[in-house]
């Protein structure tokens, strides 16, 4: 990860300017022992890009470029498949590899045996192929990244161990056995050593040593006449692992799915360089007799090397590449367990960051400001085990992770467990997904396809379409700031107009320099100089961190407001009704107008009131004080029992609010403009904003967002990140995908090219491995003129 960084950052123009320390000698860390295997199979979109370049990089680019041997094997591979949920991913997989032009197949246990004869397919009904991966030696690329990075001015010292950072003014110090380095940047790219290395700086970098085996064979006799190498296998059921040739010998990888081992909880010890640990074979053997039941000519084999090392793992299994929280030019560069295969393209990205402002994928997955304080040592340790036996499992959509919950309980949350809720974690708090009804289990219920929680999300949004729901929005980040200067710093950070009157609410998206999307966030005014700011939970420490970079003089106080407050939705036809029972304040539209804001009491708590509504109808957001929420909500939902009001979770709410075309962070990305996104209503061209004259330059846009109805075929409805297809050839990939309960249609937002994404153009998009018929909306797909959450008390009377 360190070399690699060094190499791009170098392509991006800051070679000269670039020291990269290695405490020993390159690879001894982690990257010696690595098995070294890429996959095109991913389902991840930003993912799959990165892996992409890196094939292209190891299979023949950086060689050409540098001259240093890589020693690529491009002997491509399967994953296999044993039941329909397996096929089911891999059939997802597909579509999004189709997405990124890769070479991918699905292909049935005939195809696999032509290419490899000595696996066991017994039980086996098919596997994606992907015949462009491979696998290559970690010394020798590393070697060659190092060289590259060299030849463009960047300085490598080995032997020379990092002892402190700190921060001295705008300036970072880093101490080392050779004497004290003064920068503007500093990366931690310390692998097994970066979390004791944030300590030296008091940050706080989730990730855990996790140790992995891997076993090479004796020769195998059955390899010595082939004349093109065995592709790889993975075999996430039976091996939990992969099996691949290593020369004429076998190589089996496992990641077991009990027991894993944590090591150096406390720190890794500085003297340990190419370090291994003894084999444990009790705690592998399950998955290795199943290897050998699957290799049966391995099976009367010794095993003449065996290989335990640690690797680090973060919560949630993705790397941490970006800026760390609440610090000032100090990078991410760790937490990586597959180096090999995504370290490339993700520090491509990190040094396009660093250099330009921005990266060129969504980093959203990968940022480290993506966990809290809340993310302790203990809990990193729980994640951590939880992540590496889910190594080898299905990804099915929304998968829920449930060691070491809940974290940041909302008050409720005992609440609406007891009604029913099934909870999911964002930035540690729980929030509802759905809320099982009598007669089903309260779980996660897995699948590709439709099942029961199909029809409970659609009983949801029926509920608020017709009737009236209640939501706990508890998890939203919420910031005060205020201060003389208050408007002014928050007046050249957002593209939208700052609400004006005292109440007033504005939707604004805050910009990189390079004119991305940072985040989306509403701006309330509650008083002269005092703003509230409203956000996804995921982007605290990015807002905290914008704010905080891009003020100058100012004199303002930034204060987060997140766990103090707590938050309720009411919306739906009848919200009025009920929430007229829990206050004395007047609710029509004359005394409290759409898109405004007032403190009012509620069941006897005051609690600021947004008369707003992200499901599209009439409502209200209620902000509380922690300690009243309780109440407030047992008064709204005693009132809203005659209305028949239903609790919702974040399944309908995401379901409403593709029903009404609202954008959300999957479209709102650090990788596009707000002309890209297709937001430009949002963006003032009256005003100075910083990344202004990007965002606005709508000339030469790549892609934009599109908004798409798609063909229902009622057993699946896709994911995002699939193909979209104009006249068979690929246009873009979905960004969100969600049946729309209220207009019987699935509906998307997709990134396409700007000539296939102009309204009424047909379209198809590979969902499941199928084409279905899409078409590029012109308008929302309910209540398009808005009218809804207009309603005023009058009309609703006379209805």
């Amino acid at each position: 990860m360190g070399v690699g960084l060094a190499y791009h950052l170098a392509h991006e123009g800051w070679g000269a300017d670039t020291v990269l320390l290695e405490k020993g000698e390159l690879t001894s860390g982690s990257t010696w022992h690595a098995a070294g295997q890429i996959t095109h199979s991913t389902s991840s979109f930003s993912l799959g890009k990165c892996v992409d370049y890196n094939i292209g990089l190891y299979s023949g680019g950086l060689e050409a470029e540098t001259g240093q041997a890589v020693t690529w094997h491009g002997c491509g591979s399967f994953r296999l498949a044993y039941d329909n949920d397996e096929m089911d991913w891999l059939r997802h997989t597909l579509s999004v590899g189709r997405t990124l032009g890769f070479n991918i197949d699905l292909v049935t246990p005939d195809q696999i045996a032509k290419l490899h004869p000595y696996y066991n397919l017994d039980g086996v009904i098919g596997a994606l192929h992907t015949p462009d991966d491979g696998h290559v030696d970690p010394t020798n690329v590393t070697m060659a990244m190092a060289a590259g990075a060299r030849e463009l001015g960047a300085k490598i010292i080995r032997r020379c161990r990092a002892t402190n950072i700190f921060k001295r003014g705008h300036e970072w110090v880093v101490e080392t056995d050779q004497g004290t380095i003064t920068c503007e940047h500093v990366v931690n790219a310390g692998g097994t050593y970066a979390r004791q290395m944030g300590d030296w700086s008091g940050l706080q970098l989730p990730m855990t040593s996790m140790t992995h085996h891997y076993f090479v064979t004796d020769e195998v006799p059955e390899f010595r006449g082939l004349d093109t190498e065995l592709p790889v296998i993975r075999d996430d059921k039976k091996v939990s692992g992969y099996i691949r040739m290593e020369q004429k010998k076998g190589l089996i990888g496992i990641y077991e799915k009990t027991n894993p081992n944590a090591v150096w909880l406390d720190e890794c010890p500085w003297d340990y360089e190419n370090w291994l640990f003894d084999p444990d074979y009790d705690r592998v053997m399950p998955w290795l007799e199943n290897a050998l039941d699957r290799m049966p000519i391995f099976a009367d084999l010794g095993i003449t090397r065996d290989v335990h090392g640690a690797i680090s793992h973060p919560p949630d299994g993705n790397p941490l590449i970006g800026p760390a929280p609440g610090v000032e030019n100090y990078w991410c560069c760790c937490g990586t367990q597959i180096g090999i295969g995504w370290g490339p393209g993700l520090t491509r990205e990190l040094a396009r960051w660093m250099v330009h402002g921005s990266a060129d994928i969504s980093m959203r997955d990968y940022d480290p400001r993506r966990f809290g304080e809340y993310a302790t040592p203990e809990w990193q340790v729980i994640k951590a085990k939880e992540d590496y036996c889910l190594r080898h499992e299905i990804p099915f959509p929304h998968f829920n992770r449930l060691a070491g919950r809940p974290v940041k309980p909302s008050p409720l949350h005992d609440r609406l467990k007891e009604k029913g809720a099934v909870h999911e974690e964002v930035f540690g708090h729980e929030r509802p997904r759905w809320f099982a009804p009598q007669g089903v289990e309260q779980r996660d219920h897995y699948s590709f396809r439709r099942n029961i929680v199909h029809d409970i999300v659609a009983a949801e949004c029926a509920a608020v379409r017709e009737r009236v729901g209640i939501q706990d929005i508890s998890a939203f980040t919420k910031i005060e700031v205020y201060g003389p200067d208050a408007a002014a710093l928050l007046d050249r950070l957002t593209a939208n107009r700052l609400p004006q009157k005292i109440g007033g609410i504005a939707l604004t998206h805050m910009l990189n320099r390079r004119g991305r999307i940072e985040l989306e966030t509403t701006v309330v005014k509650l008083a002269e100089n005092r703003y509230y700011l409203v956000c996804a939970a995921f982007f605290e420490n990015r807002l905290l961190d914008h704010l905080n970079a891009q003020r100058a003089e100012e004199d303002i106080t930034i204060t987060l407001r997140s766990d103090d407050w707590a938050a309720l939705s009411l919306n739906g036809p009848r919200a009025r009704d009920v929430l007229a029972q829990c206050t004395d304040a007047a609710l029509d539209n004359a005394s409290f107008k759409w898109l405004t804001a007032q403190q009012i009491n509620v069941a006897g708590h005051p609690v600021w009131a947004f008369r707003m509504s992200y499901a599209g109808e009439l409502g209200w957001e209620l902000h509380i004080p922690r300690d009243h929420t309780l109440a407030v909500y047992d008064a709204l939902w005693n009132a809203g029992r005659p209305h028949g009001m239903a609790d919702y979770g974040s399944f309908a709410m995401n379901a409403l609010r593709m029903e009404k075309g609202f954008k959300g962070a999957s479209e709102l990305t650090n990788e596009v403009t707000m002309a890209e996104a297709n937001v430009l209503r949002f963006a003032r061209t009256d005003k100075d904003y910083l990344g202004k004259s990007h965002t606005l330059n709508t000339d030469t846009r790549p892609w934009v967002c599109a908004y798409l109805s798609i063909d229902p075929d009622g057993v699946e409805d896709g994911h995002g990140g699939e193909a979209v297809l104009l006249n068979d050839d690929v246009v873009g990939s979905t960004a969100s995908v969600a049946y729309g309960h209220s207009v019987g249609k699935i509906l998307a937002f997709a990134y396409l090219k700007p000539h296939a994404a102009l309204p009424g153009t047909n379209l198809s998009v590979l969902i499941a491995g199928e084409p279905r018929l899409a078409r590029v909306l012109t308008e929302p797909a309910y209540d398009p003129q808005s009218l809804l959450p207009r309603t005023d008390s009058t009309q609703q009377a006379a209805e």
